[in-house]
């Protein structure tokens, strides 16, 4: 069997995975309460009100994640989200947390992750002028992998002070998104394969600064843990 033929078969496959997930979403969050979720990382405050899960900035704390309990490998996601223009905030996905400090070697560069540490893909979600929403963070471990520098469509896609879209789809070593509609990243990489989901709240100087996330729903298309 020649490679062609093979590689025609793989995409088949994928797009049949892909298919068959259509009519079988799952809300990660229930609109009233964080059943299924946990905190994890610094102590931002995490209410579930009007419908959305809000996360607030305080004063003093690292970086904080309400992270779902169940682990993800192979899916699409889908959520809505709206941050305050001052708050740099994301979306983890295939993410990990260790109960001890733990060294990783990355492209030939030791990682010390300490205990606790949330670490992982984040879906960027960047109000500054800089507009990187929708690029792809490695939050702990190798910093930007796929950010927006040649991509204005997806840059001038943010909506601020409004709701926005993210379309996020895991699969394989593939990850792509979408902001509003607007195609963003396109990354290959399989250092990790699976891992939880994530809301941020980023570490801030000031107090009281908001983003909220509601319509949280997964196509698992596969390997959830």
């Amino acid at each position: 069997m020649n490679k062609k033929l093979l590689t025609l078969m793989a995409v088949l496959a994928a797009s049949t995975q892909l298919v068959r997930a259509a009519d079988q979403w799952q809300e990660l969050f229930d609109g009233k309460t964080l059943t299924g979720w946990i905190q994890r990382g610094g102590k931002a405050n995490y209410v579930v009100e009007d419908g959305s899960i809000v996360g607030t900035t305080v004063k003093g704390t690292p970086n904080s994640f309400m992270c779902t309990k169940k682990n993800y490998c192979d899916f699409i996601l889908e959520l809505d989200y709206k941050v305050n223009p001052e708050l740099n905030s994301g979306v983890q996905i295939r993410s990990e947390c260790f109960d001890k400090k733990k060294t990783v070697e990355l492209g030939g560069k030791k990682i010390e992750i300490a205990a606790g540490r949330v670490h992982g893909y984040q879906v960027e979600i960047d109000p500054s002028p800089r507009a990187y929403s929708g690029g792809i963070y490695e939050e702990g471990r190798r910093g930007w992998l796929n950010d927006l520098k040649k991509n204005e469509p997806a840059r001038k896609a943010f909506k601020q002070n409004d709701w926005n879209h993210y379309r996020i789809e895991a699969n394989g070593d593939s990850i792509k998104t979408w902001i509003n509609g607007v195609p963003a990243a396109d990354l290959k990489d399989s250092v990790t394969p699976c891992g939880f989901i994530g809301l941020q709240v980023h570490a801030h100087k000031e107090a009281g600064l908001q983003v909220r996330f509601k319509n949280i729903r997964i196509q698992d298309l596969g390997n959830a843990k």
